[in-house]
């Protein structure tokens, strides 16, 4: 009799189980000292080129988690690059795709009006395979294209630790 109950439990909670699975996500996403590491990288990057930013880095959900400013990077620079780094999070994009398609595609303007989002290219997903793990953010450089490449250089210094 008492092993026909114990038989029960088990079965049933070999059954039940895929069922809770299903109700627990589990996501992969950024650590804060790779955070760290990888705004300084980005700021590192700039300051090579001459210029002076802040970089922001977001978890996959666009929760910051470092933010590291130049000294001499202007006051806004580092709202900027949160809002970035938040919108290349939520989107799952390069916010310099979002900006080109807001240009191109009147419909998209609305985009834009979405509360944190800020569409101007310096935002750039960090990817684990096909997954986003976060986000990374840089504003400051005299063009948005120029915030991008600081954000892409720090993403592929320390790719390795990405795996």
């Amino acid at each position: 009799m008492m092993k026909s109950v114990l038989l029960s439990i088990v079965l049933g909670t070999v059954i039940a189980a895929p069922a809770v699975a299903e109700d627990i996500a589990k996501q992969t996403s950024l650590g804060t000292a790779f955070s760290v590491d990888l705004a300084q990288a980005a700021v590192s990057a700039c300051a090579a080129d001459g210029y002076n930013v802040a970089a922001a880095v977001t978890d996959r959900a666009g929760i910051l988690l470092a933010l590291v400013r130049a000294e001499g990077a202007g006051a806004h620079t580092a709202n900027a690059a949160t809002a970035k780094a938040y919108t290349s999070a939520s989107s799952r994009n390069p916010t310099s795709g979002m900006a080109e398609t807001v240009q191109k595609n009147g419909a998209a303007a609305g985009l834009a009006d979405i509360p944190g989002f800020l569409v101007l290219a310096g935002g750039v997903p960090v990817k684990v395979g096909k997954d986003t793990v976060g986000a990374i953010g840089v504003g400051g450089a005299p063009g948005g294209n120029l915030d991008e490449a600081c954000a892409v250089k720090a993403i592929e210094k320390l790719a390795d630790r990405l795996k």
